[in-house]
């Protein structure tokens, strides 16, 4: 059961732009880290970015300098901003939250998160 709300994503043809969004109120806690993972069938789901209450960011190599991740001023909202779009994007993308105790050292690994969105898809064509 998904605790967090996603919005946002869909189709995008190669180099537009996507924005996500995600609803954290569910989450609750002021020392957090807050992420975007992506997975597509047949493979693990692999982090893309995430976020920590200190304001730092962390991305996979794979979407640094096109994808950004940030949250609003009330932290209400996690958003990912993915600009310059590739094919290879192409994934259901999920938000994830947890407590800065359980993630801190691990920003990008699945398996620390405890809250998590119902999941969105992006498609992107070449």
């Amino acid at each position: 059961q998904a605790q967090l709300v996603q919005s946002g994503g869909g189709s995008a043809q190669s180099a537009g732009s996507l924005r996500l969004s995600c609803a954290t109120a569910a989450f609750g806690h002021p020392n957090y880290y807050m992420a975007w993972f992506r997975q597509v069938p047949g493979k693990e789901r692999e982090g893309v970015a995430s976020i920590n209450s200190d304001g730092n960011t962390f991305y996979d190599d794979s979407v640094k300098g096109r994808f950004t991740i940030s949250v609003d001023n009330d932290k209400e909202f996690l958003f990912l901003q993915m600009n310059s779009l590739k094919p290879e994007d192409t994934a259901m993308y999920y938000c994830a939250a947890g407590r800065w105790f359980r993630v801190h050292g691990e920003p990008l690994s699945p398996s620390v998160y405890t809250h998590w969105g119902q999941g969105t898809q992006v498609t992107v064509s070449p």
